[in-house]
């Protein structure tokens, strides 16, 4: 061996345990990832979403949460997989988990081969794809911290997109929303009626917004109920009920109500009143305090309270 590759081969020895050292510190870089067709169209053009791959702060202000995302496509036949590749693709990662025994049941292909028939008959469906499972990315399952029921999306143009009362900007507030900044006004202090109808800020904060039917054909008011959403709704409320302790449940007319038997009052909150519609509103809901109440209620289970004013400050 020649003098110049023994000292080669020294160094080379001498250096290995600082580049093994270097190597175990290092932090891998994240893989790519390849998005969907779907998403590329139907991708909602407002403020940055959570990935449905979840990274999030838990409810209780502790560590961070981190959850891979399941796959319920594997064990499935091709035309279930195209069936459910929606789900797969946009529902958070926490909420996919827990929904997925629920997702491959009889009766929710049966409500995705409906969709699917919709949108080849050439019906316009609100809210955009995308959009459906928003309510899972804006609030994982760990961050629930308070639940509003709806019925059925807002079935104009540029209004529904996936959480309850809630419309995209400038779209003005409908009037149920506009009963609910109402009775915030009385009962929540301080509270200033924003200029807008989205409730993101408040989906972050742990706010869960869902409707019993999640889609709905345009200017067809319920057109999708009783097709299969409201017991995918079941399974939310009763997975919720299971899985986190001291929610606030605001049940608003005789729907929402119904729902009030798959919840532990003994665990939860629950809180009922009237619709905030204009049709029954003037029959006890801007006296029912339920945001005051929620509120006090979080804070004596020692979590942090609902900030309902966050809307003021919205600018994205």
């Amino acid at each position: 061996m020649t003098l110049q590759k023994r000292r080669a081969e020294d160094q080379a020895v001498k250096d290995a345990p600082s580049k093994r050292a270097n190597s175990s510190s290092a932090t891998p870089a994240p893989a790519g990832k390849k998005q969907s067709s779907l998403l590329a169209w139907a991708k909602p053009k407002q403020a940055a979403e959570p990935s449905a791959t979840t990274t999030t702060a838990a409810a209780d202000d502790s560590t961070t949460i981190v959850r891979a995302k399941p796959d319920i496509l594997k064990a499935l036949s091709d035309d279930k997989k195209e069936l459910l590749q929606l789900e797969q693709d946009t529902m958070d990662a926490t909420w996919l988990r827990a929904l997925q025994t629920e997702l491959t049941k009889p009766y929710f292909f049966e409500l995705k081969k409906f969709l699917k028939q919709e949108e080849l008959d050439k019906k316009t469906i609100f809210p955009p794809q995308a959009d459906i499972y928003s309510w899972s990315r804006f609030t994982p399952l760990p961050n629930v911290r308070v639940v509003i029921l709806g019925q059925d999306p807002y079935h104009d143009f540029n209004q529904a997109h996936g959480l309850c009362f809630s419309v995209k900007k400038p779209v003005r507030p409908p009037p149920s929303l506009v009963n609910m900044f109402k009775l915030l006004e009385k009962d929540a202090p301080g509270f200033q009626i924003p200029g807008h109808g989205y409730l993101e800020t408040w989906a972050r904060q742990g706010v869960l917004m869902v409707n019993a039917a999640m889609t709905v054909q345009a200017h067809k008011a319920n057109s999708h109920k009783g097709r299969g959403w409201e017991k995918l709704l079941d399974a939310v409320i009763k997975t919720i009920n299971e899985q986190r302790r001291n929610v606030v449940f605001l049940l608003w007319g005789k729907d929402a109500q119904s729902k009030g038997a798959l919840i532990n009052k003994t665990k939860h909150l629950v809180l009922q009143s009237v619709h905030p519609s204009p049709l029954s509103a003037h029959r006890g809901f801007f006296d029912c305090q339920h945001f005051s109440k929620a509120n006090k209620y979080l804070e004596e289970s020692g979590l942090t309270p609902i900030d309902w004013n966050s809307l003021i400050g919205d600018t994205s």
